[in-house]
């Protein structure tokens, strides 16, 4: 197995696990049930762990398909610079996740504040995933067969 076949099994994780933490996060909010907002930020830190590994395996699998017929380069460079914002957004979003859980268990009043940036916060970082992994998806993958 290859990084190109390692980042495209990973490529999901992130996308996914951001996209089900917002709509746990709004279950949570909906429902006044802080058991499943922190499971929404349990969400948004595995989404942000295994934006890790994807991220790093992304260069390895650009080598294996950028010589490959039919595969532009501008495809390749525009969704390697979104990566590069997504890997931010979902770091500074797992690390916020973090902070807020610790709220949530020691500071009711901050806890909300938080909860509210970290609400935010997953809407923009949701918001990149859709994009990061819409362009990557654009991207011929022949190299698998």
């Amino acid at each position: 197995m290859n990084q190109a076949h390692i980042h495209l099994l990973l490529t999901h994780l992130p996308i996914v696990g951001s996209l089900l933490g917002v709509l746990a996060l709004l279950a949570g909010f909906a429902f006044r049930s802080e058991p499943v907002k922190r499971t929404a930020l349990g969400l948004f830190l595995f989404a942000a762990l295994s934006a890790i590994p994807t991220f790093l395996t992304g260069e390895g699998a650009e080598e294996m398909v950028e010589n490959v017929p039919g595969v532009q380069e501008g495809l390749i460079g525009r969704h390697e610079d979104m990566a590069s914002i997504f890997i931010w957004l979902i770091s500074g979003l797992g690390l916020l996740s973090i902070a807020t859980l610790a709220a949530s268990l020691k500071n009711a009043s901050l806890s909300k504040a938080l909860y509210a940036i970290t609400l935010i916060s997953s809407l923009a970082t949701a918001g990149m995933a859709t994009q990061v992994g819409a362009t990557g998806g654009k991207i011929r993958h022949t190299e698998i067969g």
